[in-house]
């Protein structure tokens, strides 16, 4: 059986339900290919290099910044699975004036969103708020500070889902990055200069991808149900609410890129970074 390397950066549905669902309905197995799934999230670019990623704003960034020509070969979704929750004391974006968020690196793929975002609604990332920087996790700390007072919101990803937590909490979701920037973020990209695009290993990776991406279309009750395991603390209608909006309308279900949103979202990420955009569109050329 053919194996390859797929790391991931952080743990929840974004990065992780495609993946999960191809190897728990054994598409993996009938593609005969092995899937070691590492969790790559403080891991070198370098070390990334040497398997397939799912992360593809990660591999954007390094593609902008270092001139490693990280190749796109199917896109999961566009819309990037993080959002802004406050605190008790913080009901609005324009609330976070003057208040300390935890969110990730500026010169990180989800941190780069976050600044982004934050333009958007008015806000200077490193002038109107004090932005309290930490890696990439399952988010339990934040909730913990958030509980505390220690911080008034955070930046989080897919390990939780933000409404249900709020409720629970008495916190604020305050936007959904989604809402407000469209890039591809999650899928399956390469360095060619390390594995070939025609490798067996990584053709038969992506059939089993774009497979999962079907199943999740075409079955949503399967979407659902792993959903529900992935994020423990949901019920059934909570997990069925959770993939109504984020899910069943912006996953894709055949892996293909939206060209014009992904030149869209990069010079959104170039112009914050402060580089050229260039032209990526041979980044995601094969995804189509």
């Amino acid at each position: 059986m053919r194996t390859i390397d797929l790391t991931y950066v952080g743990s929840g549905i974004h990065e992780e339900l495609i993946a999960h669902v191809a190897d728990q309905e054994g598409y993996f197995e009938d593609e005969g290919v092995h899937v070691a799934l590492r969790d790559g999230a403080v891991w070198k670019t370098e070390r990334v290099r040497a398997g397939a990623t799912i992360g593809l704003g990660r591999a954007l960034l390094s593609r902008l910044t270092d001139g490693i020509q990280w190749t796109v070969l199917t896109a999961n979704t566009h819309r990037p699975l993080f959002w802004f929750l406050g605190g008790r004391e913080v009901k609005s974006m324009d609330e976070l004036r003057g208040r300390r968020l935890a969110v990730h690196g500026a010169r990180t793929a989800p941190g780069c969103f976050a600044r982004i975002v934050l333009r958007k609604h008015g806000l200077d990332p490193d002038r109107d708020l004090q932005c309290v920087e930490r890696i990439p996790g399952d988010y339990q700390m934040d909730l913990r500070r958030l509980r505390e007072g220690s911080i008034d919101a955070a930046y989080v990803g897919s390990t939780l889902a933000p409404e249900q937590v709020a409720r629970e909490e008495g916190f604020s979701v305050l936007s959904w990055v989604g809402d407000h920037l469209r890039i591809p973020t999650v899928g399956i990209a390469v360095d060619p200069a390390r594995i070939p695009l025609d490798d067996p290993a990584l053709q038969a990776l992506v059939r089993a991808n774009k497979r999962a991406l079907r199943t999740i279309a075409e079955q949503p009750d399967v979407a659902v149900k792993y959903i529900a395991e992935m994020l423990g603390r949901l019920t059934g209608e909570e997990a069925q609410q959770h993939h109504a909006r984020y899910v069943r309308p912006y996953f894709t279900a055949d892996g293909w890129v939206d060209l014009e949103a992904a030149r869209q979202g990069v010079a959104a990420v170039a112009a914050e970074l402060g580089i050229p955009a260039g032209t990526v569109d041979q980044m995601y050329l094969p995804a189509v």
